[in-house]
């Protein structure tokens, strides 16, 4: 335990020697934010991650990247990313200087800020006790004693376990030097490894891939997040403060969070559970036929088959007590619409659905952009587009942004009562079930993607 804690300490010396170091030439450096404007070129320090920075089809994407991007556009310049695999490498490229700002969801700690500018804290997490569903059950800190306890080096979970050391030397835990929070949540799905401790949003988005792990209690009050910049980077700072304010009072900030966390708030183990099993099993049955639809009708065939599992669980002859039926769950309107003859053949209902799912995007209006134009859609598939305008116009009504998918998810559940629902075209709607079946869409999406990767 005892070296355990030196190694850490001695990590943390080397950090402030290389910061004394770089402070005494602080002076010979140009301001950074006059090279970042002079070369045309953030340099972003991040690391690989679901909550982070990853690539999509071939395509960027990330809570970080989306944000990073935002302030790049601001300052008229492009972004250069360097992926660091762990937390001590991301923040030695940042003192090196090599970066301009770290955005890797890094946990703003008194250690950290002796070291580094943070900027404005734009979530606060709460560091959690994760275990595997039939393992250890800890319920408090003094229950670590027994607890085989790994977690990534140069994190704030190896800082905060270090300080609980100091006061209690009996709770043994290990750092892993090569692995990051993501990797070791996997160990412990995997039964590698008992317990790690992830920030709340980790552990949460990755209860979606691995539906075993359970969170056994919190370690920390919440804590914010914020980028990190070198000391020296004083006139940099200042303009992230200055945009952030202007970001977030937007309410971008918010919209951004809703898209990346607003579908993991509800977490259903048995669901999850059995949603990955048919993953491997009823999936590849109907995975030609996805295909197939999704191409002909421009609709991401992972979406498309995201959807038909929250309609159906990919049972061909499911219905339901209101008339809809098959796959896609069609009422008999809809099908003849989209000459679907059976809506009990898979192959009808699935193209039927795409069709269906084609034209409600092409309903919904133009000023409604990028994903918002697909929850909307969704939404009116579940309660129909008629309730979708009534909703836009309200959202109008109460100074909320109709073109917004995260504002009017907020305005749909108004629909059920009189007040709001007798002034509208359409009336009475249960409004709050489309809001929950975009985010369970967006959830089973959300697993869909991350299961392929690995089949």
């Amino acid at each position: 335990m005892q070296l355990r804690i030196l190694i850490y300490s001695i990590s943390l010396i080397c950090v402030s020697a290389c910061q004394q170091e770089s402070g005494k030439s602080e002076q010979n450096l140009p301001p950074v934010l006059d090279s970042i404007l002079e070369q045309k070129e953030l340099v972003v320090v991040t690391r690989n991650a679901a909550t982070t920075y990853y690539n999509l089809r071939d395509e960027q994407t990330g809570f970080e990247f989306d944000m990073t991007q935002a302030f790049a556009q601001s300052l008229g310049v492009n972004v250069r990313y360097i992926v660091k695999d762990s937390m001590r490498e991301l923040l030695a490229t940042l003192q090196s200087g090599e970066a301009h700002l770290a955005a890797a969801g890094l946990t703003k700690t008194p250690d950290r800020q002796s070291l580094f500018l943070f900027g404005p804290t734009y979530q606060e997490v709460q560091q959690q006790v994760v275990c595997r569903r039939g393992g250890p059950n800890p319920k408090k800190i003094a229950d670590l004693i027994d607890v085989e306890l790994q977690v990534p080096a140069e994190t704030s979970y190896a800082e905060k376990l270090t300080k609980i050391s100091e006061q209690n030397k009996e709770i043994a835990w290990q750092m892993d030097y090569a692995a990051d929070t993501e990797l070791l949540l996997e160990k412990v799905w995997l039964k590698k490894i008992q317990c790690t401790v992830a920030d709340s949003h980790i552990a949460a988005m990755n209860r979606r891939y691995y539906p075993e792990l359970r969170v056994r209690f919190d370690l920390t009050e919440p804590q914010p997040l914020a980028w990190a910049m070198p000391q020296h980077a004083k006139n940099l700072k200042a303009k992230v403060d200055e945009w952030f304010d202007g970001y977030r009072d937007s309410g971008q900030l918010e919209a951004l969070l809703e898209r990346y966390y607003g579908y993991i708030e509800v977490f259903d183990y048995v669901d999850t559970r059995k949603y990955v099993r048919r993953i491997h099993k009823v999936l590849p049955k109907y995975k030609k036929e996805f295909k197939k639809a999704g191409k002909k009708n421009n609709v991401d065939w992972t979406l498309l088959a995201a959807q038909s599992y929250q309609e159906s669980h990919w049972r061909a002859n499911a219905r339901s007590p209101t008339g809809v039926r098959g796959m896609m769950m069609l009422t008999l309107t809809t099908a003849k619409e989209v000459g679907v003859k059976s809506r009990l053949d898979p192959k009808q209902s699935i193209h039927g659905g795409a069709i269906y799912i084609k034209r409600l995007m092409k309903r919904v209006p133009e000023s409604v952009t990028g994903d918002d134009r697909t929850w909307f859609a969704l939404a009116a598939y579940n309660v129909g587009m008629g309730h979708m305008h009534d909703a836009r116009t309200l959202a109008r009504r109460l100074d909320k942004n109709p073109d917004v998918w995260h504002e009017v998810s907020q305005v749909l559940p108004l629909l059920t009562q009189k007040k709001y629902y007798k002034t509208l075209k359409y009336g009475y709607a249960r409004g709050r079930e489309p809001v929950r079946y975009v985010q369970r869409i967006r959830d089973y999406h959300n697993i869909l993607l991350k299961r392929l990767e690995k089949i």
